[in-house]
């Protein structure tokens, strides 16, 4: 009988371990696929994040120091590469009474695992009315 009883025991535990084994992987196959995917998008919506700073640092600054709105445009040209800003990006730029109004629009894919997402970015920022009274 006790004999029995303990071959019993090894079989049943060797069961619960490839089991343990089993949702291991599972676990780190899900850690892994989580990993990748924020690898991808972070950078690109931190980046965008950034962008979206530099673009109301640079509308104040052009109103500021009185520079017209085509200074603009070419400020966010120039550091296009800086936040990740494809050149295909479309940028508009308006001026109303002192105050410069920008507005910038793009798409950019992220590869995820299964698909591919499309980040899509569109912010629009307006001059201080401090700076110009």
């Amino acid at each position: 009988m006790k004999c029995l009883s303990n071959i019993q025991r090894r079989i049943s535990n060797s069961n619960e371990r490839g089991a343990s084994r089993i949702n291991f992987l599972i676990t780190v196959f899900v850690i892994a696929v989580i990993s990748y995917a924020a690898y991808q998008y972070v950078p690109v919506a931190y980046k965008a994040s950034l962008f979206k700073v530099f673009m109301q640092d640079t509308v104040n600054k052009a109103v500021a120091t009185g520079q017209p709105s085509t200074w603009v445009e070419t400020q966010f040209r120039n550091y296009a590469d800086d936040y990740g800003m494809p050149p295909d990006a479309r940028i508009i730029v308006e001026r109303h009474e002192n105050r410069i109004e920008a507005k910038v629009s793009w798409a950019r894919s992220v590869p995820l695992p299964g698909y591919i997402h499309q980040y899509k970015f569109d912010h629009m920022v307006r001059s201080g009315a401090f700076l110009t009274q």
